[in-house]
């Protein structure tokens, strides 16, 4: 039996990141993801984001990839959200995400920031979190920037 301790944060937006995601349909959807994940064997630690977009704190097992977990999550929910008009339009995720490897000892940190997403973007947009995401841990130079 393999023994992993893999944590990942998972950031994703609505497609062009339009404000989508409402307070009322925002606890739906994520009770609905929380759900999905458990069903899938997706250790789901904490989830929480805005009207554009969405972060994930995922503990990976040995059977899924991370692109596997982001289409698992990704794919379903929006398709859950349409075919249960959760929402009063067609809603999407945008194809992009940005996934990035956590260590045990930083856990907390990330918990408390992904639980003051609301708090945090009363400060800086989410285009500024997004650019400091990319340079910080260098998809700049993967996008060829």
């Amino acid at each position: 039996m393999p023994y992993i301790c893999a944590w990942i944060h998972f950031i994703w937006a609505t497609k062009n990141r339009e404000p989508l995601i409402q307070n009322d349909s925002k606890i739906e959807l994520y009770k609905h993801i929380r759900e999905n994940a458990r069903e899938k064997k997706i250790h789901l630690d904490f989830i929480n984001g805005t009207k554009d977009h969405v972060h994930l704190l995922v503990s990976l097992n040995s059977g899924l990839s991370i692109a596997k977990v982001a289409q698992l999550l990704k794919g379903e929910s929006s398709k859950w959200v349409n075919e249960n008009k959760i929402l009063p339009h067609y809603f999407k995720w945008q194809e992009e995400y940005i996934a990035v490897s956590i260590s045990k000892s930083h856990l907390e940190k990330v918990r408390n920031y992904i639980k003051n997403q609301e708090k945090h973007h009363n400060h800086i947009s989410f285009q500024e979190e997004y650019d400091e995401f990319m340079k910080v841990h260098g998809f700049e130079i993967i996008k060829g920037g």
